[in-house]
């Protein structure tokens, strides 16, 4: 059974996943609000029916390989390969840029479909097609499940589960911070290496 927009909601509100406040997103940009993937992630379950109705969206397109953006794409990652049946590798962030390491690597031609949990600008998500391209491989499409919407960095196919249109600022037009309201960074984008 597929999961609608409407369901992904759903599931999203139902876990606490949908968060207010003044936050800056992994983009660097400002929000009002937060989508927490990692608090829908916690149940196993709803993981997978999510990573089926990801790969359902690929089913008419041969995928060798699946590649994630560390931290928040490795788990969903990881579920929609199982439920494509093929491997799964992650990019980390080194110094300050997307890199393969444990051995991860793509072989050239291999067909990979670039998973990540919520796109904002994209910015990790074009980084990881980038180390794609360069290995000689071929990014078939990018699937996420929220479209924060707006531009994206990238420019392969996209298809989220649920286009969720939130509004993400530039930090000098952020009237939160032009009011003081203290800011909440909860991405991943400045754990440590």
């Amino acid at each position: 059974m597929t999961m609608g927009e409407s369901e992904v909601l759903d599931a999203l509100r139902g876990a606490g996943a949908i968060l207010h406040g003044h936050f800056q997103l992994t983009s660097g940009r400002h929000s009002g609000t937060y989508v927490q993937c990692a608090r829908v992630l916690e149940d196993p379950a709803l993981t997978t029916r999510l990573a089926e109705a990801m790969a359902r969206r690929v089913a008419d397109r041969r995928i060798d390989l699946v590649a994630a953006p560390a931290v928040g794409g490795i788990v969903i990652g990881f579920a929609v390969a199982q439920a494509l049946g093929v491997r799964f590798i992650f990019s980390e962030r080194q110094q300050g840029s997307m890199t393969l390491r444990r051995g991860f690597a793509v072989q050239p031609g291999q067909r990979v479909l670039v998973v990540e949990d919520v796109v904002t600008t994209g910015g990790s998500v074009a980084e990881v097609i980038g180390l794609v391209r360069a290995c000689g491989g071929e990014t078939v499409a990018v699937t996420s499940i929220i479209d924060r919407g707006g531009a994206k960095l990238f420019d392969a196919e996209f298809l989220p589960l649920l286009r969720l249109e939130v509004e993400s600022l530039e930090p000098r037009e952020c009237t939160q911070c032009a009011s003081g309201t203290p800011i909440d960074s909860p991405g991943s984008r400045r754990l440590s290496d």
